[in-house]
């Protein structure tokens, strides 16, 4: 069924919590992935897929202020560590909305 990609904020497990200017948080902010509008299949389906995970990953992990070193570096290793974890079950969904190729085989005789 392609419905979701479950993407969960893995970076607060990881110890790698966003980082607000105001006030901190270490919430995890699960983010749920929803493509069964798009033709996977498509270029065009892939890249709203590929935008759709860059959003919920940037919500996941949050911001941090520029002059919070520590905590961009928090929010960007958070980024790439969800980035990672997530591409499996991307590929999966695209793989899945590929038509089935054809193989075909063929045995041949030695003419004579």
């Amino acid at each position: 069924m392609k419905t979701l990609i479950s993407l969960a904020a893995l970076g607060v497990a990881l110890g790698a919590a966003p980082a607000f200017a105001q006030s901190p948080t270490f919430e995890s902010r699960p983010q749920v992935v929803r493509y069964a509008d798009l033709d996977l299949a498509s270029e065009a389906g892939r890249t709203a897929l590929d935008r759709r995970i860059r959003v919920a990953i940037d919500e996941a992990c949050g911001n941090a202020s520029d002059a919070d070193l520590e905590g961009s570096n928090k929010v960007r290793r958070c980024r790439t560590e969800t980035r990672a974890r997530v591409a499996l079950q991307r590929d999966r969904a695209i793989a899945s909305a590929q038509p089935p190729s054809r193989t075909i085989l063929a045995s041949g005789r030695p003419d004579q």
